[in-house]
């Protein structure tokens, strides 16, 4: 008989394991952003009165990328788990809009590690970084 790695763990420990958030839900909800350079992402999280830090979040950075670059841009992020979000993509000038997304916990320090990360990115394709923000499925009532 073969058992679930779920499954063991419901056996052993008597409870449900939480299926993981799927960042194309249509009920997720901003819980913390910030679109200024300036401001620390410890700042930011700090005003997100609604943001579980201890559940996961979609983080989402969004960027300004050349069309030529989009493809690049987005096979770099793939390495570290992101996708393009879906059906928020556009034009700005020259410019392609894109959103990279993934899901993680979000804390200060690796939001700010993701910030630098996805600005670096950005530069290094003749594009910029407007800001991030983050994602969950609204409080339970």
């Amino acid at each position: 008989m073969e058992v679930s790695v779920t499954g063991l763990w419901r056996k052993l420990f008597g409870r449900a394991v939480e299926a993981p958030l799927d960042p194309d839900r249509s009920d997720l909800v901003v819980v913390a952003a910030s679109f200024d350079d300036a401001e620390a992402c410890s700042t930011a999280l700090a005003r997100a009165a609604t943001l579980r830090a201890d559940r996961p979040a979609v983080l989402r950075h969004h960027l300004r990328i050349p069309s030529a670059q989009v493809g690049r841009v987005c096979e770099i992020a793939a390495q570290e788990g992101y996708a393009p979000a879906a059906g928020v993509n556009g034009a700005d000038g020259d410019l392609e809009q894109l959103i990279l997304q993934r899901v993680q916990l979000l804390d200060a320090l690796h939001c700010s590690q993701e910030r630098s990360r996805m600005a670096g990115l950005a530069q290094r394709h003749d594009g910029h970084a407007d800001g991030w923000d983050a994602l969950q499925p609204p409080p339970q009532e």
